[in-house]
């Protein structure tokens, strides 16, 4: 048994991309600031202070970065921060995607979300992956250091429930991370996200920005391997979607870096959140040169000759390579072998 879906693509589609040279999907972030204050957020430097819009990417830098990923193949633009909803050129901007044939998928916390913006973002279709980490108010409020974020999130779901996204299969998401504070209520959430037709993103935490000063959330990979295990027994016997649990994600596989990276807010691309190596600026080069002329990119593209550790040794190298965020966090190498996975426990 094996995962078929990278969430929206396939293995199939992933392994076409990389022998074309084509992206499928890349990650952009508009702005840096931010309303919540998330003791685990990655965009943070973990040490106090907070992300600022100082320097980051003027309107028509990002243009020129999306007609650039379109050019390359892409199909979607995924919006990152910081808040996207604080980004006051949201809409042109979604607008450009989807006029030059592809969607957007925005991670956003909701809170700001009025019904005029819900019916934007519906507008293009968009897809809006809500951040929900648990049903419990006082836990959803420590994640999001918010006073009353669970209702700020109920609220936003209705609103854009009634813009269009109830009648709309596969447009809401809510995107949660596996910590210490809701990892005993991730199974409930799950369930009731199913219910609610609300796509699940969960997935474990990468050891970086603040989460360096809130070390208290780190889950033991024995007990993530228990929750990966439940949720999959929940999806087989009562939803009838069958997968096999393996990290970061619940319920798919990540090999985002053979078809994916990250722009981040500056124009530094990187190959995602987690391996923040800086590959070259989208200031100074095409995002074309800096991908096809990256040896990190080309590494991780040829993971099955180039990954170290248990990891190369497992039955599941074909279709896993752990998470590498968390192997270059922890150890400083982006080939190590994945120091959270259940599988390598006791063997690093």
């Amino acid at each position: 048994m094996f995962h078929t879906e990278c969430f929206d693509f396939t293995l199939e589609e992933v392994r076409a991309a990389v022998r074309d040279g084509r992206l499928l999907a890349t990650e952009v972030e508009f702005n840096r600031v931010c309303n919540y204050r998330c003791p685990y957020c990655y965009a943070d430097d973990g040490k106090g202070g907070s992300p600022t819009d100082e320097g980051v990417l003027t309107s028509p830098e990002i243009d020129r970065v999306i007609d650039e990923i379109a050019g390359l193949g892409a199909r979607k633009v995924v919006i990152l921060g910081g808040e996207p909803l604080l980004y006051r050129g949201l809409e042109d901007k979604l607008a450009r995607i989807d006029a030059l044939g592809m969607r957007s998928e925005i991670f956003t916390n909701g809170a700001l979300l009025t019904p005029e913006l819900a019916a934007t973002l519906f507008k293009y279709r968009a897809r809006v992956a809500l951040k929900f980490n648990s049903l419990v108010p006082e836990v959803q409020e420590r994640m999001t250091g918010v006073k009353g974020a669970l209702d700020k999130c109920f609220r936003a779901i209705e609103l854009l429930r009634g813009a269009g996204y109830g009648d709309a299969p596969g447009l809401l998401a809510a995107s949660s991370v596996i910590c210490s504070y809701n990892v005993d209520g991730m199974c409930d959430l799950w369930r009731w996200l199913r219910n609610e037709k609300i796509i699940p993103y969960f997935e474990i935490m990468t050891p970086q920005g603040r989460m360096l000063a809130n070390k208290h959330l780190h889950v033991d990979p024995l007990r993530l391997k228990e929750v990966f295990d439940a949720i999959a027994r929940i999806d087989r016997e009562e939803f009838g979607r069958e997968w096999e649990p393996q990290p970061p994600l619940v319920g798919g596989c990540c090999f985002r870096h053979h078809y994916s990276c990250l722009v981040n807010a500056q124009g530094v691309v990187m190959p995602c959140v987690g391996v923040t190596i800086p590959l070259g600026n989208i200031r100074e080069k095409s995002l074309r040169e800096i991908l096809f002329s990256s040896e990190v990119i080309r590494d991780l593209k040829n993971y099955r000759e180039t990954i170290k550790g248990p990891c190369r040794e497992c039955d599941k190298l074909d279709h896993c390579y752990g998470c590498r965020g968390s192997a270059y966090q922890l150890t400083g190498d982006y080939l190590a072998s994945d120091p959270l996975c259940w599988r390598n426990a006791g063997k690093m």
